[in-house]
């Protein structure tokens, strides 16, 4: 009997996502460290800009945020007409 309700490749779509979650909050917590000391301690040309940018992810909300997302990663943004063009990468819609 699966376990919660969920078959085994649901279980290994949750198992990704926390692996995942695990990793980049590792990687991130190296270079968040790093910063959060930088912007206490030192003072360097850039600093408030750097403190704008670490203070705009907590004000903005979600919606804010994945907009941004789509306006560099979209088809024909920047990003991601560079990720399809050279890697083939696109983003599909369900619809």
């Amino acid at each position: 009997m699966p376990l919660f309700g969920l078959a085994p490749t649901e279980w290994q779509a949750v198992q990704l996502s926390l692996l995942v979650a695990f990793w980049a909050s590792l990687l991130s917590l190296t270079l968040t460290v790093f910063v959060a000391y930088a912007l206490a301690r030192c003072q360097f040309w850039g600093r408030q800009l750097r403190n704008i940018c670490v203070h705009l992810t907590l004000i903005l909300p979600p919606v804010v945020t994945g907009y941004v997302l789509l306006l560099v990663f979209g088809q024909t943004a920047p990003v991601g007409r560079f990720l399809n063009d050279t890697f083939g990468i696109v983003w599909r819609s369900r619809r």
